[in-house]
C-alpha cells in the first residue's frame, strides 16, 4: 500500500513539473514573439513595417505583402526563416534586405522575429 501511495505521488509530482514546462515554455515563446514584434516595427532595426502592413503597426508601407496569415503562406517555419534570412535566394529581384545574410540582424534577433512573423 505504502509503495502505491508512492507511486501516485511520483506521478502527481511528474504531472505537475511537466505542466510547469509547458507554461514555462509558452512563456518563452510569447517573450520571443514580443522581442520580434518590437525588432520588427523598430525603424532602425528589422524596419518590415516600412513595406509590410502588419496587425498594430502604425504608419506601413504597401510595397510588399502585408504580414498575416503567414502559417498558412509559410507552413514550415524553416522556409520563413530562410526567407528572412536571405530573400534573393526565392526572388533575386526582391527589394527585401537580406537580414540574416548581411548581418542586419543577429541570430537570436532573427528567431525572434521570424516567431513573431510566424504568429500572425
Amino acid at each position: 500500500m505504502r509503495d502505491e501511495h508512492r507511486g501516485r505521488r511520483a506521478a502527481r509530482s511528474l504531472a505537475l513539473l511537466a505542466g510547469l514546462a509547458v507554461g514555462l515554455s509558452a512563456a518563452a515563446a510569447d517573450s520571443n514573439i514580443e522581442k520580434g514584434r518590437a525588432i520588427a516595427l523598430e525603424r532602425s532595426k528589422g524596419n518590415c513595417i516600412a513595406c509590410h502592413m502588419i496587425p498594430g503597426g502604425d504608419s506601413p508601407g504597401n510595397i510588399a505583402p502585408p504580414l498575416v496569415g503567414m502559417k498558412a503562406r509559410f507552413p514550415d517555419r524553416a522556409a520563413l526563416k530562410a526567407q528572412i534570412f536571405d530573400a534573393t535566394v526565392r526572388n533575386p529581384e526582391t527589394s527585401m534586405p537580406p537580414f540574416g545574410r548581411n548581418r542586419i540582424l543577429t541570430p537570436k534577433e532573427l528567431d525572434e522575429v521570424v516567431d513573431f512573423v510566424w504568429s500572425l
